[in-house]
């Protein structure tokens, strides 16, 4: 019966992985998958998320089936940590948001929403983007193409090439964008250059689909969702996934949100059934528990400071690694350009110049790095961040 069944190559960076846990070599460094370390080389517990753990374990409340839509309470404060508290589009009751599995089920929802009203737009994706992005989205039956948005050879943004291909879009066409630490390249728009992207997508009638991983990781919680605060003072429709994987460290919770920006509350109220009607008919109900702690910190004044107090922990360390990177790697190897490290910001770095010596990396100096050249930032430390540079350099050379 299922000898048709075709064979899966399984998923290059979850293998990768798996190949580093069974590296015996205790100098192996991971640079591969997308989690953030201490110093230590530890994923940590955040504080404001165990004290919030033990607030929901002490609940004698039965655990019961969640709404289509998820926890209240948790939509609320997603849509203010996304939008901002004081958002004039959430006190109109524009916003329509759930709560979902992951970034990844954000995604999902929002692909299979959009395609059942927008049957014959295509989808566009950044050239690169991550993987799952064309996956998703073809799997929802969308057309996609890539968009120009890194120059390999120079290692950094291509802002003028990528303008002038959204300025080519049909009306309707769905454009994902990472408003901050894109994945992979961590090469950001700065803020005049998002307000182009801005205008091109009102000219053209385009519609975003954010999505948004690593709010706090950039530049701050607030200044990193600029994008978001920019459509809606444009007063243009657009969709935004969010992930609380990095940010709360709570990776096997599965914990994000899906929010669409509609024109007014009548219009955010059926957003919001099409919305349950996909999770209705995809896994019914998203999982409680981690949704009850994301709540109790972002609710909780005092666990929220606590919080963002973290957040700008993890942040801080990230750039720390990345200027200490850069400085490893021009005092071994000056006669490089390395400065593209420093236009580069969030969890990851992308160096495609290091993408064919990947293999050399691993089975010679026990570096892991992804195929395309991408860089975790985040697991380096202050004990290897130096054998690290040593490595990139030496294979360069």
């Amino acid at each position: 019966m299922f000898s048709t069944l075709s064979a899966y190559a399984g998923d290059p960076i979850l293998s990768l992985q798996l190949a580093y846990r069974d590296d015996p070599r205790p100098e192996k460094i991971n640079l591969s998958i997308g989690l953030y370390y201490d110093d230590e080389g530890n994923i940590p517990r955040l504080e404001s998320v165990q004290r919030a753990q033990e607030i929901v374990n002490a609940s004698t409340a039965p655990s019961v089936y969640l709404p289509m839509s998820g926890s209240p309470a948790y939509c609320k404060a997603t849509q203010e940590l996304v939008f901002g508290k004081d958002s004039e589009a959430l006190r109109a009751g524009r916003v329509a948001t759930i709560q979902t599995l992951g970034g990844s089920g954000a995604l999902k929802v929002g692909s299979d929403v959009l395609k059942k009203f927008f049957p014959n737009s295509a989808a566009r994706i950044s050239n690169p983007t991550w993987d799952n992005h064309r996956a998703i989205l073809e799997g929802a039956g969308f057309s996609v193409e890539a968009y120009p948005y890194f120059d390999p050879v120079t290692q950094r943004l291509d802002f003028e090439a990528m303008a002038a291909y959204l300025e080519t879009q049909a009306e309707q066409t769905i454009i994902v964008l990472h408003p901050c630490c894109h994945n992979p390249t961590g090469a950001d728009l700065n803020s005049a250059q998002w307000d182009e992207v801005v205008r091109i997508v009102a000219r053209r009638k385009l519609l975003p689909f954010l999505d948004m991983a690593y709010q706090g990781l950039g530049e701050g919680l607030e200044r990193d969702a600029y994008l978001v605060r920019a459509l809606v003072k444009a007063d243009l429709p657009f969709l935004v996934a969010n992930s609380y994987s990095k940010i709360f460290s709570i990776y096997g919770e599965r914990c994000g949100g899906l929010s669409m920006f509609c024109a007014n509350a009548d219009e955010a109220s059926r957003a919001l059934g099409q919305l349950q009607q996909a999770v209705r008919r995809n896994y019914s109900s998203p999982p409680a528990y981690g949704g009850h702690v994301v709540e109790t910190v972002l609710l909780d004044p005092e666990l929220r400071a606590l919080w963002e107090s973290e957040v700008d922990a993890m942040r801080e360390r990230i750039h720390e690694m990345r200027l200490e990177l850069h400085r490893g790697l021009v005092r071994v190897h000056p006669a490089y350009d390395w400065d593209f490290l420093l236009a580069q910001r969030g969890m990851f770095s992308y160096a495609p110049a290091l993408a064919p010596h990947m293999q050399e990396l691993i089975e010679k100096y026990g570096v892991y790095i992804i195929e395309s050249g991408r860089i975790c930032v985040a697991g380096l430390n202050t004990r290897n961040v130096e054998r690290t540079a040593q490595a990139f350099a030496s294979v360069l050379k």
